[in-house]
Order: C-alpha cells, then structure tokens, then sequence
C-alpha cells in the first residue's frame, strides 16, 4: 500500500474556532475549484500557462486545503479533546472494510 504522509505545523498567532476553521476550508476548497477550472479551460479564460505551470499552481491550493483541514484537527483536539489518532485508524478500518485499502 502506498501511502503519503504529510506533515503541517500547527499555525501561531491565530485563535480559531471550529466556524471559523470550517469556513476557512470551505474557502481554501473553492480556491482550489477555482484554480482548476481556470487552469483546465473550464472557466472559459484562456489558458496562458504550460500545463507543468497550471499542475503547480493547482497543487499549491491542495496545500492550502490540506493545512486548514490540519488546522480543523489541532482544534478538534485542542478545543473538544477529539483523538484524532484514534478517529485516523477507524477510518484506515473504514476504507478497508469498504475495499478502497488492501493491506
């Protein structure tokens, strides 16, 4: 099995909220929605960038999505007392009950 382990710090200088966080990811989610539609001729610009430039940029919003959802986990745990280790191996058993996994 593959797997990609990523990584994020916990941000400083900020004090968010469940709300707050979700609407972060929310925004951070359609930022990405956006990037590809622009950079995939969805959007009906013209594309002015190599295809190399537009898989960048679109990854570099991923990223932006992948650290709020971090963020979201560090105040589930740190404001709700949520084990997300805990809740990251029931859904490990999840996929692999419903066939995504093969270990």
């Amino acid at each position: 099995m593959q797997m990609k382990t990523l990584s994020l710090p916990r941000l400083n200088q900020l004090n968010p909220t469940l709300e707050s966080t979700a609407l972060k990811l929310m925004e951070e989610a359609g930022e990405l929605a956006q990037c590809i539609g622009k950079y995939r001729g969805m959007s009906g610009e013209r594309i002015s960038v190599d295809n190399a430039t537009a898989v960048s940029r679109i990854a570099y919003e991923l990223l932006d999505v992948a650290q709020t959802a971090v963020t979201m986990m560090f105040v589930m745990e740190e404001q709700f007392g949520i084990d997300i280790d805990s809740l990251l191996n029931d859904h490990r058993a999840k996929l692999e009950r419903k066939g995504y996994l093969s270990l």
